[in-house]
């Protein structure tokens, strides 16, 4: 019998491991974090003068572990044997050779690509030896064509699994907002942070042995995800709030994920969030575990209550909405994950839908997808997760009615076109959007859309009647739309009919927030008008910043609304736009040479557009490698009108390339403001020896 190797300590050649799986970028440089399928080689150090190693003579077993009660029938403990020639690519297996240093061994393990990811303890057993090796932290990984996450392209893995940096699209389809965010996956401590999110999950707390072995499928730990990130059934990472915010951090106040990550961590829950909060979270939760995920914007997103693929906005003769719990929000923000579904079919492999933010329950949590993008667009409502709730969000018909006094409900329009626009995300590898409408849906109005639609509608689908056609109701707006300016907007009527008209014509204004719910009037003009065959008639209103200023949110939204009503026949034409007000720009100056180590001034300037006096006024950065594991601000104060707000501050980088500054400028009456600077860090000057 050879004799047992006397071990004194394990390298985990963390360095060269880390570079091997990519996942160097992690800030604990001591710990060993890997990609299953992938081997990675540790180093056993001997004791000097003890028994040597001798291949194909010296033999002993690797166990590893996960979870709180490891067991071999749930593939969360496994133990194997060392193998001669090839590693096995099915199943753990290890293999080992003399080290390049006297009394050492070089021994390579592979995971399996299919084990359950988390940490691991790493074992050699030898007779009735056992010796720890220490931890590792197994990932998935999009490099290994074996795992369920693979993605062939370099550039993607790039973008979906290593950039901690992204930009998120807001506002509307005419006016689409990049909000710059910072995931962060990579910074000290939230790969922890992202572990004990799966461990504080219910499934866990009920099952722990179902929950890690579960944990070997994207599918699984995507879904637990989608659970986690809002509060609404558990201990999750952020509470939802889209009204006054009182008692936490305004959602739109962020710009990184790492700062919510580790409040949740410290405190539970975190005070607010809303559709993008959510899914920035999730995105940097998902690739930090290694699955490629990205942030995906929906313009003119279907809220669909009832499940009857249908949007029904009712109003009263004063046009609110009041009899009906479905709604359109200007935008909704969910992520893709990408893997394969062997639940499903081959063909429905690829990018799947995920939805953190709470909105209808699925299987009695708060939780939405993964569904596939394919299915989305083909209309297959059967296929799991949550198909018909994220098919209407996209590709619902919409039909909108006046209730009249006298209890009666008619219907003044419908549309097949206004839901699912301008389906956005950030492009690879730059800073360009990147529509991908084409992906979730066939294009507007085309035959297969429509058969699509009739498809999953069923026996729901509205028919359409259409409105009277010599009636033509628009609304025309003008350039420079700021806020804290004045500015006139208008409605054309134009009459195509064979006989003249008279109608009631009103011109409604309100802010709004970006998920539809309305503010206060802000503007309105009614008056009666007679229109002759082929006349077109102008109806002005004028929107003052001393109307609309204090009922504004920190969207920065007017919806105004026109409606014609012919009093005789009862006929309805309606029109509607939303107005993004333009914000002002942040100025940022950085002086002298960005290098490791060497402080930096960073300059920020913003002028008041503002007719009125704004209070407490400061500036937010943040910066991967920049500004440390917080946020930096800097209090200004109140700033007079059309004064500027300025705020210097020094940086002193701690890692070399390339990076982005966050920049968000707030105050009680002008909230939120972002903008963000590209850096490129150098590395530090090194003084020569002489």
């Amino acid at each position: 019998m050879t004799p047992a190797l006397e071990i004194e300590r394990c390298d985990l050649n963390t360095v060269s491991n880390g570079v091997n799986h990519h996942t160097d970028q992690f800030k604990e440089p001591e710990r060993l974090v890997v990609r299953r399928g992938q081997p990675f080689c540790v180093t056993l150090v001997l004791k000097p003068g003890g028994a040597k190693f001798t291949p194909k003579e010296t033999s002993f077993t690797i166990t590893v572990q996960t979870g709180p009660l490891p067991r071999r029938e749930s593939g969360t403990a496994v133990s194997f044997a060392l193998t001669e020639g090839s590693l096995d690519t099915d199943a753990w297996s290890a293999s080992a050779v003399p080290g390049p240093a006297e009394d050492t061994v070089l021994l390579t393990i592979r995971s399996s690509a299919d084990a359950p990811i988390g940490l691991y303890s790493l074992r050699l057993d030898q007779d009735t030896t056992q010796t720890s090796l220490g931890h590792f932290t197994l990932l998935f990984n999009a490099w290994c064509t074996r795992d369920a996450v693979y993605m062939s392209s370099k550039a993607k893995r790039n973008e979906y699994v290593l950039s901690q940096h992204g930009l998120i699209y807001r506002g509307t389809p005419k006016r689409i907002k990049a909000l710059p965010w910072n995931f962060g996956q990579f910074e000290e401590g939230i790969l922890d942070i992202c572990l004990k999110i799966l461990d504080d999950n219910p499934k866990f707390v009920s099952d722990a042995d179902q929950d890690c072995s579960a944990r070997r499928n994207p599918v699984y730990v995507t879904r637990v995800l989608s659970a986690m990130i809002n509060s609404q059934d558990d201990r999750g990472v952020l509470v939802g709030n889209w009204g006054e915010v009182t008692d936490g951090v305004h959602p739109g106040e962020w710009v990184g994920s790492g700062d919510i990550l580790r409040k949740w961590a410290e405190s539970g829950p975190v005070r607010y969030g809303q559709c993008w909060v959510f899914a920035a979270i999730e995105c940097a939760v998902s690739r930090t575990l290694g699955i490629p995920c990205r942030v995906v914007t929906n313009f003119g997103s279907a809220h669909d209550s009832d499940a009857n693929l249908l949007i029904e906005k009712i109003y009263d003769m004063e046009m609110s909405e009041n009899l009906s719990d479905d709604s359109i929000w200007n935008f909704h923000v969910w992520v893709d994950s990408w893997m394969a579904r062997p639940d499903l079919a081959n063909e429905y492999n690829g990018w799947q839908a995920s939805d953190p933010t709470p909105q209808e329950t699925s299987e009695g949590i708060f939780c939405c997808g993964p569904a596939p993008v394919k299915a989305i667009k083909e209309g297959e409502l059967t296929k799991k997760y949550d198909a018909p709730f994220i098919f209407a969000e996209v590709n619902a018909d919409v039909v909108e009615k006046v209730q009249l006094p006298n209890g009666n409900v008619v219907e003044i329009s419908g549309s097949t076109k206004s839901v699912g626009k301008c389906i956005s995300t950030k492009s690879v590898g730059s800073n360009n959007r990147h529509d991908i409408t084409h992906k979730y849906k066939y294009a507007e109005g085309s035959e297969d859309e429509r058969r699509i639609y009739e498809k999953a509608q069923h026996r729901n689908k509205l028919q359409q009647r259409g409105l009277e056609p010599g009636l033509h109701l628009k609304i025309k707006l003008v350039e420079g739309m700021a806020v804290g300016s004045d500015f006139e907007i208008c409605a054309l009527l134009t009459n195509n009919c064979m006989d003249a008209r008279s109608c009631t014509f009103m011109l409604f204004a309100r802010t709004v927030s970006y998920n539809g719910k309305q503010g206060d009037n802000c503007g309105f003009s009614s008056q009666k008008v007679d229109i002759k065959p082929g006349e077109e008639l102008r109806v002005p209103l004028k929107l003052e910043y001393l109307n609309y200023g204090p009922t504004l949110t920190a969207d920065r939204l007017i919806q105004v609304s026109a409606l014609t009503v012919d009093k005789e026949s009862m006929d309805f034409c309606k029109a509607q736009k939303t107005i993004v007000l333009d914000e002002p720009d942040i100025h940022i100056q950085v002086s002298g040479g960005v290098r490791v180590n060497s402080p930096v001034t960073v300059q920020l300037t913003l002028v008041n557009p503002l007719p009125e006096r704004l209070r407490k006024c400061s500036f937010t950065v943040e910066g991967v490698g920049l500004t440390g594991s917080q946020p930096i601000t800097v209090k200004v104060g109140d700033v007079g009108p059309k004064e500027e707000a300025k705020a210097r501050l020094e940086l002193r980088p701690s890692a070399a390339g390339s990076t982005v500054l966050l920049v968000n400028f707030d105050s009680i009456q002008l909230r939120n403001i972002k903008s963000f600077i590209d850096m490129d860090v150098e590395k530090e000057e090194t003084t020569p020896h002489i």
